[in-house]
């Protein structure tokens, strides 16, 4: 890993940062930044930069950068484009290592030049720099946050193991807020708009390292480089799971990319075709992007036969259906899984898989049959569609499906079809780190992505 990738250290785990740019206006995005360090439980040292400004919420403020006093591990600039190469200049005299741009003006409007002149400055001094044109970066372990949206309409997650790079702040802030209003934990948010310095192949570099992350997802519409992030693929998913989304596939979408970002999307089957030699999971939808991230949560299966306990009947067979059709296969009962699970059934239940344990099945019926199920050489994932309405079924169901996810034996989907009610408690076994899906195609879709990433990491 090179000195520039080596020094995102210095803005991921920052001690002391300087927000260039802060204000009091809450319209501007100084004002914000600086209000979610503070309000978000920073803990490092916090440097207001902006000459009109004496203090801001109790914190001395700065002419510029180099009249800190303190060491400074990183810059966040939130300033008009034209002012952004002289405050880099003044972070590379103040040996500042690492610094964000949000500001927009850029190669993604045709100012080129501009660009080029923040990358060489960055170069000449070491600066890693995340930008320009982005929303930058989150660390919920360390507070480090310069994401310019208010807690009230941007829930930031807690902790987590799942990191996200996104060239779009819009898509990528999306996914984070939903993450987060599922308790879905994150290690790192990073939304590097142009990526003037540092790439998104960097980037998967910087992660592919990153003792935090175990899971990656990757927004792109275009890359500078497509055979480095190739490469870059190739090398981190052979350590950790990559998931992509690919958008501007067709050729106004593409053309819509260069004006967002910079970065023209190229022919999408070329694309295609590297997701498929490097192995990477893709995704065609948001949707199906959050999807495969909740079951990439679950360890990996040793195959692809699966069994399906219900107390739902339909959805069971809804289950299997889904199954025949994206090739993955029912695993065939042990003699010893039919006799543990039919002991419990009643005289009109048979034991099959489907397993239908009848809507009148209690707690206890669904923790025995997964036992069953775990136990059951012939069962590599398990999917259990749930149907939380019936009078049986309580909150202790929660706290049985939560430790079978825990316990790592095997991989589980939870399938939930219904309100409001139904939805609190997905909710609820998403936050504990239970995938959970709406609808069975859904499930089986993402434990196939699973299983697939499972095949490819064998026969490394």
């Amino acid at each position: 890993m090179d000195k520039l990738l080596k020094n995102l250290k210095y803005l991921f785990e920052a001690k002391s940062l300087a927000v260039v740019g802060a204000s009091d206006n809450p319209e501007k995005l100084g004002c914000v930044i600086l209000k979610n360090l503070v309000e978000g439980g920073f803990g490092g040292k916090l440097y207001p930069v902006n000459p009109k400004y004496g203090k801001l919420l109790g914190l001395t403020c700065y002419s510029d950068v180099l009249a800190v006093g303190g060491n400074v591990d990183a810059a966040i600039i939130a300033t008009p484009a034209q002012t952004v190469p002289g405050i880099l200049e003044q972070c590379g005299r103040k040996k500042i290592k690492s610094a964000v741009v949000l500001s927009g003006g850029f190669a993604e409007v045709g100012n080129d030049a501009l660009e080029q002149q923040v990358k060489g400055i960055c170069v000449k001094n070491n600066i890693a720099l995340i930008g320009p044109n982005c929303l930058g970066v989150l660390n919920p372990h360390t507070r480090v946050d310069s994401i310019f949206m208010p807690f009230y309409k941007f829930q930031r997650p807690a902790p987590g193991s799942i990191s996200f790079i996104t060239q779009s702040g819009g898509v990528g802030s999306t996914i984070v807020d939903l993450a987060a209003s599922y308790g879905v934990g994150i290690s790192k948010f990073i939304s590097y708009g142009n990526g003037a310095v540092i790439s998104e192949a960097g980037l998967l570099d910087y992660l592919e390292a990153d003792g935090k992350t175990e899971t990656i997802i990757l927004y792109i519409e275009g890359a500078k480089d497509g055979r480095k992030l190739f490469e870059a693929m190739k090398r981190t998913n052979r350590k950790k799971p990559i998931i992509v989304l690919k958008a501007g596939r067709g050729e106004e979408a593409s053309e819509a990319a260069r004006s967002h970002t910079g970065n023209l999307a190229g022919d999408y089957l070329a694309y295609k075709a590297a997701f498929r030699q490097a192995k990477v999971v893709e995704a065609e939808s948001l949707e199906e992007l959050f999807d495969f991230v909740k079951i990439f949560r679950q360890t990996l299966p040793r195959g692809r036969k699966i069994g399906v306990i219900t107390n739902g009947g339909g959805i069971g067979v809804l289950t299997a259906d889904a199954l025949q059709q994206e090739g993955l296969e029912l695993g065939r009962m042990e003699t010893g899984t039919k006799k543990a699970v039919g002991a419990s059934l009643p005289s009109y239940g048979s034991a099959g898989n489907p397993l239908d344990l009848i809507a009148d099945a209690g707690v206890e019926k669904f923790s025995g049959a997964i036992e069953a199920f775990m136990r059951d050489a012939n069962m590599d994932a398990i999917i259990i569609d749930v149907l939380f309405q019936v009078p049986p079924i309580d909150e202790r169901l929660l706290k049985v499906l939560i430790k079978a996810s825990d316990d790592k034996r095997k991989p589980i989907a939870v399938v939930a079809m219904g309100g409001k009610y139904t939805e609190e408690q997905r909710r609820m076994l998403e936050s504990n780190g239970v995938p959970t899906y709406n609808n069975p195609l859904s499930a089986v879709k993402a434990v196939k992505k699973l299983a697939e990433y499972a095949e490819y990491r064998r026969s490394l």
